[in-house]
């Protein structure tokens, strides 16, 4: 018989593999990098380049329908709900130390000791003030009527009541409204914004007092009574609540409605850094909290979406999680606890949505030849990925830029915990000017690497 001559296919390019995943991208899909998705589901960068599911979360209580606050008093963990209770958990142990508390509005806490023999923890909500010394939870005397928003700074308890900024006494937190003429007096100023609106949030935790707005943003500066003064930084970005910021290495994340800014205080708020994920950030509504760890910010948008940023250097990349519906945000030895619209209190780690497993998706770009006008032909597709045992995977591909006409190529579910290498039939995908990709599944999953062959037809 005479020999078969090989011959090889015309246009058939080089394998096409991705092994760097950088989160979620919302400008042009057409001209994002490959190494982006376009749209995501409780995917993280946690293990990057690769991309993994997300944390999960372990439920350490429920009470009421949702959590109006959460903070710490050294190790101890303090919710306020809206059952009227204040809790703390302590020994894995949940005791209530309030009953009867008020529940119009969140609450705002801060840490102080002053002239009190031991730390306190302060709580107000804009119509109650109230201490916790380590025992006991009582009102805090002397706090003026309707304060809330509170922070500590300069040796200080600070807090506003409608368009009045408030402090108490140096070093004192029971005294308010007692004048001597002194540098240790308290201060009160009436903060005259352009719009006539109310301060609805306190920062201490850059170097200056933050003081913000729902359209402005004003710093206190000086460190005594004679020489505090108040200045507007910037008068057409605000920030929509006390619970919208964040702080992490000495720069402060605000949620205006207008995006998601950086603010290291004394200079423009700047929001380069969430632009890339712009297209979540329309309509933001008045509801949004937010939250850090020491590498990662959280950015709850709404109901389906908490945006995630992971801010290590060389990955400073997005994630969009969901099945988590924050009210507010705690974090103690960098361990991240969530209050929720359910009235749970979670504690961020572990595989799993406390025993449920996770539901995961990510979407591409659309890939086409160097001309859209040209049509391609997938030969072959390759997935690399961890998966945990009783997960599941699958591949759906898409011939359209951004509509909804998937169709599954490939589903699998793992039978032990390793390292897989998926094949994805694809050679029905012969005459297309777009494929996309949607990966999606349950549970834990790892992916290293996913490659395409393909071939580039004639432009006729």
């Amino acid at each position: 018989y005479p020999l078969s001559q090989k011959q090889d296919v015309g246009g058939k390019l080089s394998p096409v593999i991705n092994r760097v995943f950088k989160g979620v991208n919302t400008y042009d899909p057409m001209m994002i990098d490959e190494t982006y998705f376009t749209d995501m589901r409780n995917l993280s960068t946690d293990a990057f380049p690769a991309v993994s599911t997300r944390q999960g979360y372990t439920v350490l209580g429920t009470f009421g329908t949702t959590i109006l606050g959460i903070s710490f008093w050294k190790n101890e963990l303090h919710v306020i709900s809206n059952d009227g209770t204040w809790r703390r958990f302590k020994g894995g142990v949940w005791d209530t130390i309030s009953a009867g508390v008020p529940t119009i509005r969140k609450w705002s806490f801060t840490v102080f000791q002053g002239s009190f023999d031991d730390i306190n923890l302060i709580a107000a909500n804009g119509g109650t003030t109230l201490r916790y010394d380590g025992t006991t939870v009582s009102i805090l005397t002397g706090a003026p009527d309707g304060l809330n928003y509170l922070t500590t700074y300069s040796n200080r308890i600070w807090g506003a009541v409608g368009k009045e900024l408030h402090s108490c006494q140096l070093d004192n937190a029971e005294v308010w409204n007692v004048f001597t003429a002194t540098d240790d007096d308290p201060f009160i100023k009436d903060t005259e914004s352009m719009r006539g609106e109310d301060i609805i949030m306190l920062s201490g935790s850059l170097n200056k007092l933050t003081i913000g707005m729902r359209n402005s943003l004003w710093e206190l500066y000086g460190d005594l009574t004679s020489n505090f003064t108040v200045k507007l930084i910037v008068d057409d970005v605000g920030i929509l609540n006390n619970e919208s910021f964040c702080t992490q290495r000495g720069m402060m994340r605000i949620i205006d409605e207008q995006g998601i800014y950086d603010y290291s205080g004394g200079t423009l708020p700047d929001k380069e850094f969430s632009e890339i994920v712009g297209g979540y950030l329309k309509n933001i509504p008045g509801g949004t909290c937010a939250g850090a760890d020491v590498d990662r910010l959280f950015f709850k948008k709404d109901i389906d979406a908490t945006l995630v940023y992971d801010s290590r250097t060389g990955v400073n990349a997005w994630s969009v999680w969901n099945g988590i519906d924050p009210s507010v945000f705690g974090t103690l030895d960098n361990q991240v606890y969530i209050g929720d619209y359910q009235g749970r209190v979670l504690k961020l780690g572990g595989s799993t949505d406390n025993g449920n497993d996770i539901h995961w998706y990510a979407v591409t770009k659309p890939f086409t030849n160097d001309s859209v006008a040209q049509r391609m032909r997938w030969y072959k597709m390759f997935v690399v990925a961890d998966l945990a045992e009783g997960s599941t995977f699958k591949v759906d591909l898409s011939k359209s830029v951004d509509g909804n006409d998937w169709e599954t190529m490939q589903s699998i579910t793992s039978g032990g915990l390793g390292s897989r290498r998926i094949i994805i039939p694809v050679s029905k995908y012969a005459l297309e000017n777009y494929i996309r990709i949607r990966f999606s599944g349950t549970g834990h999953m790892k992916m290293h690497e996913y490659t395409r062959i393909q071939r580039q037809l004639p432009l006729e």
